[in-house]
Protein backbone atom coordinates (compact mmCIF):
# COMPACT_ATOMS: atom_id res chain seq x y z
CA UNK A 1 0.00 0.00 0.00
CA UNK A 2 2.85 2.38 0.87
CA UNK A 3 4.52 1.55 -2.49
CA UNK A 4 1.34 2.48 -4.37
CA UNK A 5 1.13 5.83 -2.57
CA UNK A 6 4.75 6.57 -3.54
CA UNK A 7 3.99 5.89 -7.21
CA UNK A 8 0.98 8.18 -7.09
CA UNK A 9 3.02 10.95 -5.45
CA UNK A 10 5.77 10.63 -8.05
CA UNK A 11 3.20 10.76 -10.85
CA UNK A 12 1.69 13.94 -9.39
CA UNK A 13 5.15 15.58 -9.19
CA UNK A 14 5.89 14.72 -12.84
CA UNK A 15 2.51 16.00 -13.97
CA UNK A 16 3.00 19.27 -12.08
CA UNK A 17 6.47 19.73 -13.59
CA UNK A 18 5.14 19.08 -17.11
CA UNK A 19 2.37 21.61 -16.59
CA UNK A 20 4.86 24.22 -15.45
CA UNK A 21 7.07 23.56 -18.48
CA UNK A 22 4.09 24.05 -20.82
CA UNK A 23 2.97 27.27 -19.16
CA UNK A 24 6.49 28.79 -18.74
CA UNK A 25 7.06 31.50 -21.35
CA UNK A 26 9.83 30.82 -23.93
CA UNK A 27 12.65 33.31 -24.44
CA UNK A 28 11.40 36.17 -26.61
CA UNK A 29 13.25 36.30 -29.95
CA UNK A 30 11.27 39.01 -31.72
CA UNK A 31 13.65 41.61 -33.10
CA UNK A 32 16.71 39.48 -32.32
CA UNK A 33 19.75 40.18 -34.51
CA UNK A 34 21.85 37.08 -35.23
CA UNK A 35 25.34 37.07 -36.76
CA UNK A 36 25.70 34.07 -39.06
CA UNK A 37 29.09 33.04 -40.53
CA UNK A 38 29.07 30.89 -43.68
CA UNK A 39 31.72 29.04 -45.63
CA UNK A 40 32.03 27.64 -49.15
CA UNK A 41 34.67 26.09 -51.36
CA UNK A 42 35.13 24.68 -54.84
CA UNK A 43 37.87 22.48 -56.29
CA UNK A 44 39.25 22.13 -59.79
CA UNK A 45 42.16 20.36 -61.46
CA UNK A 46 45.03 22.74 -62.19
CA UNK A 47 45.23 23.71 -65.85
CA UNK A 48 48.25 26.03 -65.89
CA UNK A 49 51.91 25.62 -64.97
CA UNK A 50 54.64 28.18 -64.28
CA UNK A 51 58.08 26.65 -64.49
CA UNK A 52 61.31 28.53 -63.86
CA UNK A 53 64.52 27.47 -65.56
CA UNK A 54 67.95 28.69 -64.52
CA UNK A 55 71.49 28.74 -65.83
CA UNK A 56 74.61 29.55 -63.82
CA UNK A 57 78.30 29.57 -64.68
CA UNK A 58 81.49 29.96 -62.60
CA UNK A 59 84.75 31.24 -64.04
CA UNK A 60 87.81 33.25 -63.08
CA UNK A 61 87.03 35.40 -66.10
CA UNK A 62 83.78 37.30 -65.55
CA UNK A 63 83.24 37.84 -69.25
CA UNK A 64 83.75 34.17 -70.02
CA UNK A 65 81.12 33.18 -67.45
CA UNK A 66 78.68 35.76 -68.78
CA UNK A 67 79.27 34.63 -72.35
CA UNK A 68 78.38 31.02 -71.51
CA UNK A 69 75.27 32.12 -69.61
CA UNK A 70 74.12 34.27 -72.53
CA UNK A 71 74.61 31.48 -75.06
CA UNK A 72 72.92 28.82 -72.91
CA UNK A 73 69.96 31.06 -72.08
CA UNK A 74 69.46 31.88 -75.76
CA UNK A 75 69.68 28.21 -76.72
CA UNK A 76 67.34 27.14 -73.89
CA UNK A 77 64.81 29.81 -74.80
CA UNK A 78 64.75 28.67 -78.43
CA UNK A 79 64.28 25.06 -77.32
CA UNK A 80 61.26 25.98 -75.18
CA UNK A 81 59.75 28.08 -77.98
CA UNK A 82 60.00 25.20 -80.42
CA UNK A 83 58.62 22.67 -77.95
CA UNK A 84 55.72 24.88 -76.77
CA UNK A 85 55.00 27.74 -79.22
CA UNK A 86 52.03 29.04 -77.20
CA UNK A 87 53.89 29.30 -73.89
CA UNK A 88 54.55 32.73 -72.35
CA UNK A 89 58.27 33.30 -71.77
CA UNK A 90 59.95 35.92 -69.59
CA UNK A 91 63.66 36.19 -68.77
CA UNK A 92 64.49 37.64 -65.38
CA UNK A 93 66.99 37.80 -62.53
CA UNK A 94 70.29 38.28 -64.34
CA UNK A 95 73.05 38.40 -61.71
CA UNK A 96 76.85 38.64 -61.44
CA UNK A 97 78.54 37.98 -58.10
CA UNK A 98 82.21 37.87 -57.13
CA UNK A 99 83.54 34.81 -55.31
CA UNK A 100 86.10 35.62 -52.61
CA UNK A 101 88.60 33.27 -50.95
CA UNK A 102 87.83 31.99 -47.49
CA UNK A 103 89.19 34.12 -44.67
CA UNK A 104 91.81 32.19 -42.74
CA UNK A 105 91.51 32.40 -38.94
CA UNK A 106 94.34 34.36 -37.28
CA UNK A 107 96.11 33.40 -34.06
CA UNK A 108 94.70 34.98 -30.92
CA UNK A 109 96.38 38.26 -30.10
CA UNK A 110 97.96 38.70 -33.52
CA UNK A 111 97.07 41.98 -35.20
CA UNK A 112 96.84 41.80 -38.98
CA UNK A 113 96.38 44.80 -41.18
CA UNK A 114 93.09 44.61 -43.11
CA UNK A 115 93.51 43.61 -46.74
CA UNK A 116 90.97 44.42 -49.41
CA UNK A 117 89.62 41.09 -50.67
CA UNK A 118 90.19 40.25 -54.30
CA UNK A 119 87.71 38.03 -56.19
CA UNK A 120 89.06 34.64 -57.20
CA UNK A 121 86.13 33.87 -59.51
CA UNK A 122 82.75 35.09 -60.71
CA UNK A 123 79.29 33.58 -60.53
CA UNK A 124 76.92 34.61 -63.32
CA UNK A 125 73.35 33.41 -63.85
CA UNK A 126 69.91 34.12 -65.24
CA UNK A 127 66.34 32.77 -64.97
CA UNK A 128 63.67 31.99 -67.55
CA UNK A 129 60.02 31.88 -66.51
CA UNK A 130 57.70 29.80 -68.69
CA UNK A 131 53.92 29.86 -68.27
CA UNK A 132 51.92 27.26 -70.18
CA UNK A 133 48.56 25.51 -70.36
CA UNK A 134 49.97 22.60 -72.35
CA UNK A 135 50.43 20.33 -69.34
CA UNK A 136 50.40 17.16 -71.44
CA UNK A 137 53.58 18.21 -73.24
CA UNK A 138 55.22 19.81 -70.19
CA UNK A 139 57.47 16.84 -69.25
CA UNK A 140 58.79 16.64 -72.82
CA UNK A 141 59.33 20.41 -72.97
CA UNK A 142 61.13 20.42 -69.61
CA UNK A 143 63.37 17.51 -70.59
CA UNK A 144 64.37 19.26 -73.82
CA UNK A 145 65.21 22.47 -71.96
CA UNK A 146 67.15 20.58 -69.27
CA UNK A 147 69.81 19.72 -71.82
CA UNK A 148 70.93 23.33 -71.45
CA UNK A 149 69.08 24.78 -68.43
CA UNK A 150 68.13 23.44 -65.03
CA UNK A 151 64.71 23.51 -63.38
CA UNK A 152 64.64 25.95 -60.48
CA UNK A 153 60.98 25.81 -59.49
CA UNK A 154 57.52 24.85 -60.73
CA UNK A 155 54.02 25.88 -59.65
CA UNK A 156 50.65 24.64 -60.84
CA UNK A 157 47.50 26.71 -60.72
CA UNK A 158 44.43 27.87 -62.61
CA UNK A 159 44.10 30.02 -65.70
CA UNK A 160 42.31 33.37 -65.16
CA UNK A 161 39.29 32.11 -67.13
CA UNK A 162 38.95 29.00 -65.00
CA UNK A 163 39.43 30.96 -61.78
CA UNK A 164 36.70 33.44 -62.82
CA UNK A 165 34.28 30.60 -63.55
CA UNK A 166 35.07 28.94 -60.22
CA UNK A 167 34.65 32.25 -58.40
CA UNK A 168 31.01 32.35 -59.52
CA UNK A 169 30.52 28.82 -58.16
CA UNK A 170 32.34 29.68 -54.93
CA UNK A 171 30.05 32.65 -54.26
CA UNK A 172 26.96 30.53 -54.96
CA UNK A 173 28.18 27.74 -52.64
CA UNK A 174 28.92 30.18 -49.82
CA UNK A 175 25.55 31.91 -50.10
CA UNK A 176 23.80 28.53 -50.11
CA UNK A 177 25.63 27.60 -46.92
CA UNK A 178 24.42 30.87 -45.36
CA UNK A 179 20.80 30.03 -46.15
CA UNK A 180 21.19 26.51 -44.75
CA UNK A 181 22.63 27.84 -41.50
CA UNK A 182 19.87 30.42 -41.16
CA UNK A 183 17.28 27.60 -41.42
CA UNK A 184 19.12 25.59 -38.75
CA UNK A 185 19.38 28.59 -36.41
CA UNK A 186 15.70 29.42 -36.85
CA UNK A 187 14.69 25.87 -35.92
CA UNK A 188 16.97 25.92 -32.87
CA UNK A 189 15.31 29.14 -31.70
CA UNK A 190 11.86 27.69 -32.19
CA UNK A 191 11.11 30.04 -35.06
CA UNK A 192 10.11 29.56 -38.67
CA UNK A 193 12.77 30.23 -41.33
CA UNK A 194 10.32 32.67 -42.91
CA UNK A 195 10.57 34.85 -39.78
CA UNK A 196 14.23 35.57 -40.53
CA UNK A 197 15.02 38.72 -42.51
CA UNK A 198 18.50 39.00 -43.99
CA UNK A 199 19.78 42.44 -43.05
CA UNK A 200 23.42 42.41 -44.23
CA UNK A 201 25.69 40.11 -46.22
CA UNK A 202 29.42 40.77 -45.91
CA UNK A 203 31.33 38.77 -48.54
CA UNK A 204 34.66 40.16 -47.34
CA UNK A 205 34.15 39.35 -43.67
CA UNK A 206 35.41 42.86 -42.95
CA UNK A 207 33.05 43.73 -40.08
CA UNK A 208 34.08 43.51 -36.43
CA UNK A 209 31.77 40.53 -36.05
CA UNK A 210 33.91 38.61 -38.55
CA UNK A 211 37.09 38.79 -36.46
CA UNK A 212 40.27 38.23 -38.44
CA UNK A 213 38.72 35.76 -40.85
CA UNK A 214 39.61 36.27 -44.46
CA UNK A 215 38.94 34.45 -47.66
CA UNK A 216 41.42 31.63 -47.87
CA UNK A 217 43.84 31.87 -50.80
CA UNK A 218 44.04 29.37 -53.56
CA UNK A 219 46.30 26.48 -52.63
CA UNK A 220 48.86 25.78 -55.31
CA UNK A 221 50.06 22.24 -55.74
CA UNK A 222 53.79 21.97 -56.42
CA UNK A 223 55.78 19.32 -58.16
CA UNK A 224 59.48 18.59 -58.20
CA UNK A 225 61.53 17.52 -61.17
CA UNK A 226 64.39 15.03 -61.10
CA UNK A 227 67.26 15.77 -63.41
CA UNK A 228 68.99 12.71 -64.83
CA UNK A 229 71.85 12.81 -67.35
CA UNK A 230 72.61 9.78 -69.54
CA UNK A 231 72.65 9.19 -73.29
CA UNK A 232 69.42 11.22 -73.41
CA UNK A 233 67.42 13.37 -71.02
CA UNK A 234 64.79 11.49 -69.03
CA UNK A 235 61.50 13.35 -68.79
CA UNK A 236 60.69 14.66 -65.29
CA UNK A 237 57.47 13.54 -63.65
CA UNK A 238 54.85 16.17 -62.85
CA UNK A 239 51.55 15.86 -60.97
CA UNK A 240 49.55 19.08 -61.50
CA UNK A 241 47.14 18.38 -58.61
CA UNK A 242 44.15 20.63 -57.97
CA UNK A 243 43.35 24.03 -56.52
CA UNK A 244 40.82 24.71 -53.78
CA UNK A 245 39.18 28.13 -53.70
CA UNK A 246 37.53 29.04 -50.41
CA UNK A 247 35.31 31.89 -49.27
CA UNK A 248 33.89 33.09 -45.97
CA UNK A 249 31.02 35.53 -45.56
CA UNK A 250 29.10 36.89 -42.59
CA UNK A 251 25.38 37.63 -42.62
CA UNK A 252 23.27 39.66 -40.17
CA UNK A 253 19.81 38.17 -39.74
CA UNK A 254 16.92 39.79 -37.85
CA UNK A 255 13.92 37.84 -36.64
CA UNK A 256 10.50 39.45 -36.95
Amino acid sequence: MAFTKSLVAAALVLAFSAAQAQTAPSTATTGTMVIVPAFGEVKHANDEATITFAVEEHDKDKNAAADRVNRKMKEGTEIVRRADPKAELKTQGYYTYPVYPEVQPQPVGRVVAPVKPVPIAWRVGQYLEVKTTNLAALPKTAAAAQKVLQINNINFGLTPATEKRLDDQRIAATYQNLNERIVSIAKAMGRQPGDAVLDTVDFEGSGNYAGDAQAAPAMMMRSSAKREMDDGMAEPSFEPGETTLQMRLVGKVKFK
